[in-house]
This record gives C-alpha cells, structure tokens and sequence, in this order.
C-alpha cells in the first residue's frame, strides 16, 4: 500500500494470536450434564450490539442511498402511497392495545351521555342539575385500564362518596342545629365554613398529597365536587333544612357511572394485569439474560464498549421500564387474585418479582464490579500492552513483552477432544510468575476463573432463556425439574474453581515483592473489583435457586391449588394472614417498609432528655409543647392549612345573601372545584397543573358551543359529537398520557353542552338560568370559563401567598437533607458493628435504605416540577439537577451492594474479625472521610455556594486501606486464618468507596458550574 505522496506504508502490527486458556466444564440446565466444549455468550437474535457512527455499510447498495428526482406527474402517485401508508398506520393503531383502549373510553362515555339523553334514565335522577356527570365518571374512571385497576376505582370511588356523603350530613345537621333550635345562622355558617369547607377539603388535598396516587387523585376530584356541590350550591345547608335528594342523586350517578365503565372494561377486550404482569416477567428474563451476558462478556474482555453502545443502553432503559411495570401490575393483580380467592398465588407471584428485584441488584453489583475493573484498567501503567492495546506499556512491561500471557481477548474453551494446555504449562506458570503490574493480575485472574465465570454465566443465562412461562394465552410454567439440581452443581463447580484460582493468582513470588503503597493499592483494587465480580455472580445464582423455587411453588398451586381458593382477606378480625404461615413472603412489594430508626426531618433539634431535666420547669414544659406541635410545622400539614383556608374563603360569598346570586350565576362551585384541583405543594406543579386547567377549559367550551350550534339541540347529533370528543380525548389521556388536561376538555364540554341539553328538555327545577329553555349556549361556556379562571387564579395566590413552597427551593434542601443523613450513615464506620459483634443494622437496616429511596423519588418529582416556576434569576437548570440525582441515586446503589453483602452473613469467621481488626484505623479514618465530603457537599448546595478547591480527597487515605489490605495477605498469619471468602467484605466495601469518592468528584465539579466560583461580592459583611 503506497500513500498519496507515493512513499510506501508500513502495515500496522500485527496482534499476537492469544494462547489457549483451559477448558472449563459447564453444566446443561436441562439435562444437567457435564460438558467440555466451546462456549459462547452471545446475545439473542435481534439483540446486536454494533457502534453506530453514522457510516454507511460497505455493503449497502450505493443506488439505494441517491435522491431520486421525481416527476410532477407523479405526485398523483405518491399521494395516493402516502395516503395509504397513513391508512395503514392507523389500522394498525386501531388494532393496538392503545387504539383499542381508545375505542373503549369513547364507548364508556357514549353510554354515561346516555344518563342525560334518554328521558326515561334522566327521570331516575330527578329533577336537579348534575346528570351530566354520569359521563364525566367514565372520563374520570375510564376503562382502559385492567380489571385490578377498575376493582381499585370502584373502591376508591366507593369511599370518595362515603366521605362527601358524610360531610354532607353533618353539615346539614350542625346547620340546623344552630339555625333551627339556637337561632345562630350566621354562626352555624361559620362552623360549616371552617370545620366541614375549610377541614374536609384540606384533608383531602392532604391526602390526595400525600399518597400520590393516579387514582387517589381522581378520587379526590370527584369527592371534592360532590361535596361542594352539596354545601356550596344545592342551599340546604344556607337555608338551615335538611335535603338527602343531592345526596341520593350522586350516589345514583356514581354507580350509573361506575357500571358503564366497568362492563366496558370487563366485556369489550378485557385487560388482565395479572397476563400483564406474566408477560413483564417473560420479557424482564429475556432482558436479564441479555445483560449478564454482556456484562460478563465485556469484564472478560476487559473492555466496556459494548456496554456504550445505544443498543446496549436501550436495552437497560427497557430493562428498568420493566421492574417499574413489574410492580404496578403487581399491585394491580393484587385485587384480582382477592377478588377470585386466589391469595396464596397473589403472594407467590410477589415473592417471584422480589426475586426478579434481587437478581436485578446482583446485576448492578456485577456491573459496578465491571465499571471498576475498566476505570482502572484505562489507566496508565496498568499493563494494558497485555492486553492488545500498544503504546500503554510501561517501562517494565516493555523490557519483558513475551513473558506475560495475552489473557484480555474472548475466552474460548476447547472441545472435549481438543488439545488445550493447562495451567501446570511450564510456559504458563514461567508467565505467570512474572506478575510486574496490577494488570498483570486481572490476566492472571481471568486466565485461571474466567472459563468457569463464563461457564457458569452460560449455565444461567440458558435457564433463563427457558423461564418463567410459555407463550399466551396459556402462560403455563416452563420448570424443567432438572434446572434447581443443574444450578447447584454449577455453583458447586464454580465455587471450587473460584477458590483454586484465587489461591493461584497470589501464589507467586513476585506478587509478595516490596512496592509503594500506591502500586501496593494497585494491585489489591484489581483483587477487589475481580473478587467482587466471582462473589457478584454466584449471588445471582444463589438467587436464581431462589427464583426456582418459587417458581415450583406457584406452578403446584396454579395447577393443583391444594387448599383451594381462600378469601381470608374479608376476615378483618384476623390480624394475621393465613398465607403467611403457609409460606413465607419474600418482602413482598405491597407491604410498606417500617420507619427507620430515626428519620431525618427538618425539626430535630439536638437536644437530650438529660439535658431537658436539667433546664428548668417553664423551659422544659416550653419544648415540650413545642416538640408536640411538630406536626403543625411539616409541610404537608401546612398545605393542609392553607388549601382549607383557600377553599373556606372562595365559599364563603356562597353562604352571603348580598353575593349568593353572583356565584351561582357564574357556577362558583366549579371555580371552587378548579382551585382544589389545581393547588399543589409546590408553586411550580401549581403553574403547571393551572395552565392545563386553563387551557383544558377553553378548548372544552369552544368545542362545546361548536357542536351545540351545528347539532342544533338535536340529540342524536349531541350524542354522535359527544362520541367524536371523547374518542381525540381519550388518545389524549391514554396514548398521550395527558390525563389531566384530557379531563379538563371533557369537563368542560359535559358542563356547557349537556348541561345545555338538559335546560332546552325542562330537565332542571331552575330553567330561566342563562336562557332557559332556550339555553344561550356561549353564555353558559362563558360563565364556566370565568368560573375556572377564577379558580386558577384563586389557587395560584394562595400558592404563592400563603406559605409558599418553591420547588428549586425544596429541591435543594432536600439534596441536602439526603446527603446529610448519607454522611451520617457513613459517620458510624460500616464494618465496625461486626468487629464488634453487634447486628449489621446498625450500619443501616432495610426500612432505612427503603426511606432514601422513596425521598429520592420525590425528589425527582421535585426536579419536573421546578422547571415550571418562573425566576428573574433564569430557567431552572433541570439537566444539572438530573445529573445530580442521577449521581446521588448511584451512591445509594453502592450503599445498597454494602447493605446486602453486610446482610448476607451475619457469622463473623475468625479470618474475617481478624483482616477487620487490622484494618480498623484507615477505614475508621476513610469513613470520616467520605462522611465530612457528604457534610459539605450538603452545605453547599444548601448554601448554594461552590465547593472551595481545598476538599479533602479520599483517594489517599483508600490507597493506605488497600496497602494494608495488600500486607495482610502477604503476612504468615493471613496463610493460616483468613481463606479468600473472607476477603469479601472488605473487598465490597474498597469498591463502594472507590465508587463514592468518584462521584462526589463528577458531582462536586457540576456544583462548581451551577454556583460558580468564590468571588469577593459574596464574602462581603453587609
């Protein structure tokens, strides 16, 4: 090959052909037969992970890729293929589940129209305003949802009207109490305004808060409207009577409602979340399999560029989107199992995606391992020469480039007939004798384990591919009996080899050489990474045994069901369930994790009760009450306060006589609905949640006045426009995911165009509102639309006006509220409490970890909804705060593989009490540490002030650990004690601090760009 200017060109090295490596003996999951012979861990057909760069393939025809200039003759032509091609996409759409779920909205809110267009269904309501809202329950409750979710809406619509039904009562009761026998209306008034207007509606904005649920939310909604409706707008309670007729009519409405919505979920393509959640498991298995074999392909190789690839990070954003549809279709299956007395699988289908969560950390665990291997690898002098990668050697690896094996490459393994040279090659052991730099290790690492990690990982990703259920409609269990006794031997196989290895890898000479501390760190970070992998993956196939065993349980009761179909969960007495003594719950994902031990909340004050005693009388009762009234300062109550106040005041003009007339002209009672609905805790999800309110309400009422001119009150035309609106509505809410401001449409039309049809039939006691019976249809819409604005308007002030919560604000303080409890957690040394022989809780129990997570998310609901609040100071920087969370949700990844590891043995061996006891200074002090770098990252951000440049680094004091880490095994009495299981835990516990001290690196540099750097101004005393 010759170059431009004519001066030939040398080729480029060739690679050295890497030597044999041993072969390893893998077990077939279905036979459990021991086999030799090449083994692959490639992915599955359709699963290929290639470097997209944007070139075009050699082989694609260059024809194929030029322009074509086309003739304006055939314009015709195309449009008629375009055409075609946009009637096949939506056919095939209408075929969807989506499309499908479409279809059933709009059928759901044909038959609620009905309530108001069939004479003979009006009249069963009575003669009162309202009957419009039979249909906007099937916008609210829709059906495109499966039947454990509609069994889920019918009991939250259930208690949604005991409560309005029980505010109702009783606030017509005190009414005519005060007003009947005390002769004290306006004081009467004034007790239904603060406790039942101002209580109950704050209560349910407490609640609706609180839990967060889609539904709840709905629920919410519909009982705020029943019960403004009822105390604001019907006038029973103003005028001090006593009236069930509103009462009786919402119950009717509901249960008209909720029986069109639910025959419609039920009867027309019936969704099952328990298929749903059957399917998530046949898809998150495929998944899982496909990752650990990349993942342990790409540790074996030493390389992470197929983990970069977007392949590969689609594959792991499908596989999270998984366990997150795992769950809600748990929950959602929960009341379909209840519902049929099948409890006993409804636990064994819980504790089956427990296990799927286990196994899903065991693979963050592997990965993090991986991660750490490459991060150190990369680096220089680590001998990557080794490993293919020329111009990384050093010095000492250059003078001796022959005597180190090529190990980085793929691993094969020969086949049972093949010749393959062992480890006792006198070539190999004179290779691996010289072992001159920490990348040395890892080769001689994989060169003796790598064949059994690949072996193994084949064993499990075949008996994976084969689990848990057969293709629908069937899904039956697909559990070979030879699958449970395969994986043991597998393990057992693994376990012998891992030891064999570990015990060849530092059995040479030259590893015991005397070194620096930092080459001394080198060398024991590689042992660690490699160790945490080895231990990473036999907890996966501990856990998979696990799997299996649960899987055999529910395969006998679904197809035996030996106890027969139970419905103990209707026995409320029972405090205890029956499934539990039968069998074991995994930590099942329905059951609420206890509280920690102390949970940090913004309240706590250090003090003492021995410091309380001391202080005197006036001052200790003081604290005392003040302690007690901490409820009454967290947030949440306060949002209570303050949207109970909010509503007391917008009803007030209800209970005057002077402006009673004006808020029933313009529908107060809906602008009172609108307010519940649009305050929110923070002012930005309030902006939100208002512009959609808003914007919702218009489009409804120029829709409503548009179909109201053109049908020309016919009802058959209403009913066929009101069937159009609701199918591009429900695309909204259920393709789009829009719910909120699909709902606002719908709302909007059913109060302007149904109300309208109901005036023009004399349907109503008041027909000379806004027209009479000859209804003035832009007049009605016009009145909603102020009624809505008003709404908005009202929540926004009180938003803002009345203990406002900034979302950026919050989101800071809660950042820094989480980093703070994790410096603390860290404060008490991790591995201390097993020195001392106390439980592993007290490093950080379940509850605990369980409660950073859940703070983390709302933190993350935090991050969305501060991008909506408006500041002088600019937009909100959403992509540097993701970042951040990202990172934080990394760090309790890594104090989640401690926790676990910490969790798993809680015998303490006497190799393992005496490695922890030589090492207790330096983790003492690395603790410390990590701790004070979570203090003042906790301040900063808090303070929003950079970080100054003097941080101290835990890098150091690490490399002190490892060295010491390094001595203790070159030592006589590390020989005679300690075995290498006992090295686990101090080898998790390098990693996870390996992994903190670099992300509070990544993420002190983003503090740094988000606050800037020090400068005078900011230091100045004034």
């Amino acid at each position: 090959m010759t170059s431009n200017n004519g001066s030939a060109t040398t080729s480029p090295p060739k690679r050295p052909g890497r030597p044999r490596v041993r072969q390893a003996t893998w077990i077939l999951p279905k036979t459990g037969q021991r086999l030799k012979r090449q083994v692959t861990l490639g992915v599955s057909p359709g699963f290929e992970f290639s470097h997209s760069n944007g070139t075009v393939d050699e082989q694609a025809p260059l024809l194929g890729l030029r322009k074509v200039r086309q003739n304006p003759s055939d314009a015709p032509r195309l449009l008629l293929e375009v055409a075609r091609r946009l009637s096949r996409s939506a056919w095939d759409f209408a075929r969807s589940r989506t499309g499908l779920g479409v279809l059933k909205c709009s059928i759901a809110y044909f038959l609620g129209s009905l309530a108001t267009f069939v004479p003979a269904i009006a009249a069963m309501l009575g003669q009162q305003d309202g009957k419009h809202m039979v249909a906007t329950i099937t916008v609210y409750f829709h059906p495109a949802r499966s039947q454990g979710s509609m069994f889920e809406a019918m009991i939250l619509a259930a208690l949604a009207f005991a409560y309005a039904a029980f505010l109702g009562f009783t606030s017509m009761g005190v009414s005519v109490l005060f007003g009947r026998v005390f002769d004290l209306v306006a004081f009467g008034h004034a007790v239904v305004l603060i406790v039942f207007v101002g209580g109950g509606l704050g209560l349910v904005g407490w609640v609706k808060q609180r839990l967060g649920h889609p539904l709840v939310n709905i629920s919410c909604s519909l009982t705020s409207l029943a019960i403004i409706t009822v105390i604001t707008k019907e006038g029973a309670v103003q005028a001090a009577m006593f009236s069930d007729d509103k009462i009786s009519q919402v119950l009717k409405m509901i249960v008209m409602g909720v029986i069109a919505t639910t025959a419609v979920s039920f009867l027309i393509y019936p969704v099952s979340a328990r298929v749903d959640l059957r399917e998530n498991l046949i898809a998150f298995t495929d998944s899982l399999s496909e990752v650990l074999s990349v993942t342990t392909q790409s540790f074996l190789v030493g390389s992470d560029d197929e983990l970069k690839t977007p392949q590969y990070r689609a594959a792991m954003d499908k596989y999270k989107s998984l366990l997150a549809s795992m769950e809600k279709n748990l929950t959602e299956a929960k009341y379909e199992h209840f519902v049929a007395g099948r409890e006993r699988e409804y636990w064994l289908e819980a504790n089956l995606v427990t296990c799927m969560q286990r196994l899903s950390h065991n693979i963050g665990g592997l990965r993090n391992a991986a991660t750490t291997q490459f991060q150190i690898l990369a680096q220089p002098g680590m001998g990557l020469a080794a490993a293919g990668h020329p111009g990384t050697a050093t010095a000492a690896e250059s003078q001796a480039p022959d005597k180190r094996p090529l190990i980085f490459t793929s691993i094969d393994e020969e086949s049972e007939n093949g010749e393959s040279e062992s480890a006792s090659d006198p070539a190999l052991r004179s290779s691996a004798s010289s072992i001159l730099t920490p990348g040395d290790v890892f080769s001689e690492f994989i060169l003796y384990l790598g064949p059994s990690i690949k072996s193994l990982a084949y064993t499990l990703k075949t008996t994976l591919d084969d689990l848990p259920f057969s293709a629908g409609p069937e899904y039956e269990i697909t559990l070979n009996p030879k699958y449970r006794s395969s994986l043991e031997e597998a393990v057992k196989l693994y376990n012998h080899s891992r030891e064999d290895a570990l015990s060849k890898v530092y059995d040479y000479n030259k590893v015991n050489q005397e070194r620096s501390v930092e080459v001394e760190a080198d060398f024991e970070e590689i042992a660690a990474s490699c160790g945490v992998f080895s231990y990473a993956l036999q907890d996966f196939a501990v856990e998979m045994k696990s799997y299996l065993y649960v899987l055999d349980g529910l395969k006998l009761e679904i197809e035996e069901r030996p106890k027969g179909r139970t419905w103990d969960w209707l026995k409320v007495w029972r405090r205890k369930r029956k499934a539990e003594t039968d069998f074991e719950p995994l930590n099942s994902l329905d059951e609420e994790a206890d509280e920690p031990r102390t949970v940090p909340t913004p309240w706590h004050r250090p003090i003492d009760s021995t410091d309380t005693q001391k202080l005197s009388r006036i001052t200790a009762l003081r604290y005392r009450i003040w302690k007690a009234l901490a409820v009454f300062r967290r947030d949440d109550t306060k949002f209570a306060i303050k949207v109970g106040a909010g509503a007391a005041l917008y009803a007030l003009p209800s209970f005057l006589r002077s402006t009673r007339p004006v808020y029933q002209k313009f529908r107060g009672e809906w602008g009172l609905l609108s307010y519940m609905l649009v305050c929110s805790m923070t002012i930005g999800a309030s902006n939100t949640t208002g512009f959609a309110r808003f914007f919702g309400t218009c489009l409804g009422a120029v829709c409503a006045i548009v179909s109201w001119e053109l049908s020309g009150e016919n009802p058959y035309a209403l009913a066929a426009f009101g069937w159009i609106m609701s199918l591009w509505t429900a695309y909204v809410i259920v393709a789009l995911g829009k719910g909120p401001m699909g709902r606002f449409i719908m709302l909007t039309y059913n109060l302007s165009a149904l109300y309208a049809y109901s005036v023009s039939v004399k349907d109503l006691d008041d027909d000379d509102d806004e027209g009479g019976i000859s209804p003035i249809i832009s007049e009605i819409a016009f009145h909603r639309v102020v009624a809505v604005l008003s709404g908005c308007l009202w929540g926004l002030i009180i938003t803002r006006l009345i203990w406002p919560i900034s979302a950026r604000q919050k989101l800071k303080d809660g950042l820094s509220l989480l980093w703070l409890r994790m410096g603390l957690i860290w404060k008490r040394p991790p591995l201390e409490c097993r020195v001392h022989g106390k439980t592993s809780d007290a490093y950080m129990d379940l509850a605990e970890e369980s409660h950073l997570h859940r703070f983390l998310s709302q933190l993350e609901k935090l991050k969305d909804s501060a991008a909506s609040e408006v500041s002088l100071r600019g937009p909100f920087p959403e992509k540097a705060y993701g970042r951040l969370l990202g990172g934080t949700a990394g760090m309790l990844d890594a104090f989640h593989l401690m926790n676990v590891m910490m969790l798993k043995e809680s015998r303490v061996s006497g190799g393992e009490a005496a490695i922890l006891a030589s090492s207790t200074n330096e983790r003492r002090q690395l603790s410390l540490r990590i701790s004070h770098l979570f203090q003042v990252m906790a301040s900063s951000i808090k303070l929003e002030y950079p970080l100054t440049d003097a941080l101290p680094s835990i890098d150091h004091t690490r490399d002190r650990l490892l060295a010491k880490i390094f001595g203790f095994r070159k030592g006589d009495k590390a020989a005679v004690i300690a075995s290498d299981k006992d090295f686990a835990l101090l080898y998790t516990y390098a990693l996870v601090t390996g992994q903190l001290g670099k992300a509070m690196k990544e993420m002190g540099s983003e503090m740094d760009s988000l606050f800037g750097s020090f400068n005078e101004d900011r230091l100045k005393l004034q």
